[in-house]
C-alpha cells in the first residue's frame, strides 16, 4: 500500500480508470457477441450499430486503432459472408 500522498492518489484514480475501461470494453465484447449470433440477415442491418460501439470505445482510448479497425474489418467480412 502506498503511503505517499501522490501515490495514493495515483491508486484511487487507477481505480476508476479501471473500472470505466471494463464497462467499455465489456459493452463491446457484448456487441460484438451479439453481432455473431445474429442470423444472416439481420447482420447487414446491425453493422452500422456495432460499428458504433467499437467507435464509441476507440474514440475513449479503450483500444488502439488498428484493433478497432480489426474488429470492423471481421465484422465487414461476416456480413458480406453468403451463407
Amino acid at each position: 500500500m502506498a503511503n505517499i500522498k501522490s501515490a495514493e492518489k495515483r491508486n484511487r484514480q487507477a481505480t476508476k480508470k479501471r473500472s470505466r475501461n471494463r464497462t467499455r470494453v465489456s459493452r463491446l465484447r457484448t456487441a460484438v457477441k451479439k453481432y455473431g449470433q445474429l442470423d444472416s440477415k439481420k447482420k447487414a442491418e446491425a453493422v452500422p450499430a456495432t460499428h458504433s460501439e467499437i467507435d464509441r470505445a476507440l474514440a475513449k482510448g479503450v483500444i488502439h486503432r488498428n484493433a478497432a479497425a480489426r474488429y470492423k474489418s471481421r465484422l465487414a467480412k461476416k456480413a458480406s459472408a453468403k451463407n
